[in-house]
């Protein structure tokens, strides 16, 4: 079974015959670029859930504000703050619609045409070839993959 773990990435991961270094390195920063989207939409998603946050405390600092007797201040923060845009006309959850139908497919799109187009559909690529030349090949915890049962 060791042996096996040692002959390097598996067929997913395999360069296709006829692709070029410069085909593969493309294919692997495309990835790259969406891998890194992925991690500003994260950062959206967490603007958003903090956002909706925030305007649910101000409904325990209305509460406050009553029982303190500042109806005026309570009045005031309600009509001006609570449900508030964020942006004209937008809540963070419009930002996300706008951006995953607009910015975000796009890229998912281009990201799979280059990878088809390149690598023939196969991910990561690059990232297999990387680790074929870092690992060192038959040492514990260096192996090419998991072992199949």
């Amino acid at each position: 079974m060791a042996r096996e773990r040692e002959n390097g990435p598996g067929p997913e991961h395999r360069r296709p015959p006829g692709a070029s270094d410069l085909e593969v390195e493309a294919a692997g920063k495309m990835t790259e670029a969406l891998e890194t989207l992925e991690r500003a939409r994260g950062h959206l998603l967490s603007f958003h859930q903090l956002m909706g946050s925030t305007d649910l405390k101000l409904d325990e600092v209305l509460e406050l504000l009553d029982r303190a007797g500042h109806p005026r201040l309570r009045t005031a923060l309600e009509e001006d703050l609570v449900g508030r845009n964020v942006l004209d006309g937008r809540w963070t959850f419009q930002l996300i619609d706008e951006f995953e139908d607009g910015y975000h497919e796009c890229i998912l799109e281009h990201e799979r045409a280059i990878r088809d187009a390149l690598t023939g559909g196969r991910r990561h690529v690059f990232e297999a070839e990387m680790k074929e030349e870092r690992r060192t090949h038959g040492r514990h915890g260096h192996e090419a993959r998991p072992a199949t049962n």
